[in-house]
């Protein structure tokens, strides 16, 4: 066997192979150039599902006559002239393997005219390594790409296609992530003579939730959070959907680094356990976010495809992640999600409406504590986390009440919210009764079946599921317990030691501080061997040797781990569930408007401990179509 140089019309096939897998890779390249042009328009046709042709036309700023072969050369590229331009390249094409690979697979033809030329000029190809003189042709500022028969010298390749349908909908799919990543370009596409997107430049916030409702649906941009947060010279902006919007896959989850989509396990993982404490188990949640990052800190030339990147400092990029979208979905409450759940008012004027605008609200005036019997959960938790310290628990405040049915009681003000389920500072409520308001959870009427609470907002209707809203309340309480009388640790009697590989073993000897800060004592006795001397009081009976590795395989990959923290709240929260007010438990009006405030108050009010959903609205409008009123 002898060595050989590859023929160059081989080495670009072979390139294809691993840039150009179906006609949707063809279209992510072709949009890619065209974005790097500079193209504030892209309009593509595509016929049989780009099998047949695919044609890109833009208004960039276009390519010259000297430099349209240059372009279907390999390795030639505008974008990057040194190694500091690599590793620090913003452009989302820069290898220049896109063009001359699609070349080497198809019937290409080229027609452009940059904006320093008058006469725009044309180039074909046949599939082969040669090209013709360019030749003039009429054409616009800007690049036309033409790719027929894709894969016509390849029948093997060809073979691996999927139906006309099927290649069609990854084309798609491709396309509307690519219009995410730059909203202030428009786009066109059409499907065998078939407009099936035309999407406008956005150059407002309100443009650009309406572009990612066309891509995502209203649905999600209905049930979604804006997210705006900066720091440790990162920015992430986007949108997060709403935990009860989470879906049975992971097919609404856009991310951009610096406006390229990538998959990555860091974002994954972070994003995962944000909601990890508001999801429902087995369901994924949605979102499109956008992460800043300075270009030198990812390395974006990490798979032939440019799918994936590495992060220089990921442990870095996974804290910010959490960081924000924990405290994003902390901070939301009921009051934020009305508007959203509610939706766009009628313009029919019914009878409905007529009453709504002159209703008059319930007094809050009765209300109190609630007479609901926790305080063995509560001090179940004082007696494992030896915390004496905290202010009036749960316990104290709902078993405590006048019994015989006459209360005095009035709206729960911050101070009286720092000792009780609410120690976390809260903005005041201003008085209905004074105001003539309702606040977002409105005034409770009845209780359904000792199960549901109903309740009136000035949009109508309320439902609350009291013990999941209570669960949430009681949880939230315990955590806040927890933090701040800090992780308390207890030696074991008998130090456990256990295996683990020198890798790990380096890992928590590096990461001790972080170890105790969470409760646990580790020492190394070995190359590859640690013991176990403490760890803490809430999981003192749980599997301690499975945690410690999980923990260090976290560090390991991660660079963090939540493991100890999220098995002391799966602690807390069975307490939490066998510690809330149970179906059948009657509870009088003032004891609901109780709640309603709480959850008011609470973060994460809107899930339960299990993701599932503790109250829903109802409006006006919604409850006249089940009547057919106004109709």
């Amino acid at each position: 066997m002898f060595i050989k140089q590859l023929p160059p019309h081989l080495i670009n096939q072979i390139a294809a192979g691993e840039v150009v897998e179906r006609p949707a890779s063809a279209i992510k390249e072709l949009l890619e150039n065209s974005l790097d042009a500079g193209a504030t328009q892209i309009d593509i046709d595509i016929e049989q599902g780009g099998v047949k042709r695919i044609r890109v036309r833009d208004n960039g700023r276009g390519i010259n006559k000297e430099e349209l072969s240059l372009a279907l050369s390999r390795h030639a590229t505008s974008k990057i002239a040194s190694l500091d331009d690599l590793e620090s390249v913003l452009s989302f094409g820069f290898r220049g393997e896109a063009l001359p690979s699609i070349a080497s697979i198809s019937r290409l033809a080229v027609s452009s005219k940059s904006q320093d030329e008058d006469q725009a000029w044309q180039l074909q190809g046949n599939g082969q390594e040669e090209f013709d003189e360019p030749t003039p042709c009429s054409h616009a500022t800007g690049t036309t790409i033409d790719v027929r028969d894709l894969f016509f010298n390849v029948p093997a390749r060809r073979k691996f296609l999927k139906t006309e349908k099927t290649e069609f909908r990854h084309l798609e799919d491709v396309v509307k992530k690519v219009a995410l990543s730059r909203f202030e370009t428009g786009f066109t596409l059409r499907h065998n003579q078939k407009t099936v997107l035309n999407l406008r430049p956005a150059t407002t916030l309100k443009m650009a939730e309406r572009r990612v409702a066309e891509i995502c649906g209203p649905a999600f941009t209905e049930q979604s959070i804006r997210v705006e947060h900066e720091g440790a010279e990162l920015t992430l902006t986007g949108w997060i959907g709403l935990p009860t919007f989470s879906r049975s896959q992971a097919d609404l989850q856009y991310f951009y680094v610096n406006h390229r989509i990538v998959r990555d396990r860091v974002v994954t993982h972070a994003v995962r356990q944000a909601y990890q404490d508001v999801l429902y188990h087995g369901r994924h949640p949605a979102y499109v976010l956008f992460l800043e990052i300075d270009p030198t800190k990812v390395d974006v030339n990490a798979h032939p495809t440019k799918h994936e990147v590495r992060f220089r400092e990921s442990s870095l990029v996974h804290g910010f992640l959490y960081r924000s979208l924990h405290r994003t979905l902390a901070e939301l409450r009921p009051q934020d999600q009305l508007p959203d759940q509610v939706g766009h008012a009628s313009t029919t004027t019914s009878l409905a409406d007529t009453t709504r605008n002159s209703m008059v609200y319930p007094s809050p005036s009765d209300q109190q504590n609630l007479k609901i019997p926790v305080r063995d959960q509560v001090d179940l938790y004082r007696r494992l986390h030896g915390n004496d310290s905290v202010g009036e628990s749960p316990a104290q405040s709902l078993s405590t009440g006048n019994s015989s049915g006459t209360h005095t009681s009035q709206m729960h003000t911050p101070q009286q919210a720092s000792t009780g389920f609410n120690s976390m500072p809260v903005q005041q409520l201003s008085n209905p009764a004074e105001t003539g308001e309702a606040p977002p959870l409105g005034f409770a009427l009845a209780q359904l079946h000792g199960i549901f609470i109903l309740s009136q907002n000035e949009h109508g209707l309320i439902i609350v599921d009291m013990h999941a809203a209570h669960e949430r309340i009681t949880y939230e309480y315990l955590k806040r317990s927890m933090a701040a009388d800090s992780i308390r640790s207890q030696p074991l009697l008998v130090p456990q030691a256990i295996a683990v590989s020198k890798k790990e073993a380096d890992c928590s000897e590096a990461n001790k501080d972080t170890f105790e800060k969470l409760g646990f004592l580790l020492d190394r006795l070995s190359p590859e061997k640690l013991t176990i001397r403490a760890v803490p009081s809430l999981l003192k009976d749980s599997d301690v040797e499975g945690l410690v590795r999980d923990v260090l395989s976290d560090l390991l990959t991660h660079g963090s781990s939540e493991r100890i923290q999220q098995a002391m709240n799966e602690i807390l929260s069975t307490m939490a569930c066998h510690g809330s007010v149970r179906a059948n438990h009657r509870l009088t009006v003032p004891e609901m408007n109780s709640l309603l405030r709480d959850m008011e108050r609470t973060e994460r009010s809107g899930q339960c401990n299990h993701g599932r959903p503790t109250w829903t609205q109802l409006s006006v409008d919604q409850l006249d179509k089940l009547f057919m009123r106004g109709q």
